[in-house]
């Protein structure tokens, strides 16, 4: 038998489950919406596509160089971002994706396994 789960980097967090309104990563509970960072998560308090703002986002922005690809888990389905939004992230280097949550989330797990400068910003689903 092939082994297809992705060898993850010392150090890292995979994110293993969502829905119910969080996400459970690397063995823990989160509670609603979440930027997730190759090592560490923080609670966001975005609800919906809508309410990302350059300022929901100041902390993808202030790691500088150690994010290089941001997905945006807009919830069940994907949307546009604010193009101010997308086009500041551009401007400090950093590529954005939009997809649904879930989507996200197994990009999310599959850039980190190949060490990929990357997180991801989830909208939680019920």
């Amino acid at each position: 038998m092939v082994d297809i789960t992705p060898q993850v980097p010392t150090g890292r967090q995979m994110i293993q489950g969502y829905g119910d309104g969080g996400f459970r990563i690397a063995g823990r509970r989160h509670e609603g919406s979440v930027l997730v960072f190759p090592e560490r998560t923080l609670a966001w308090p975005v609800g919906d596509t809508a309410s990302i703002t350059i300022e929901t986002l100041d902390l993808v922005l202030a790691s500088g160089a150690a994010v290089r690809v941001l997905l945006v888990g807009c919830g069940r389905r994907a949307a546009a971002l604010d193009p101010a939004v997308r086009d500041a992230l551009r401007g400090a280097g950093v590529g954005v994706e939009t997809m649904d949550t879930g989507a996200a989330c197994r990009t999310f797990n599959v850039l980190l396994a190949e060490s990929r400068a990357v997180a991801a910003a989830l909208i939680a689903v019920g």
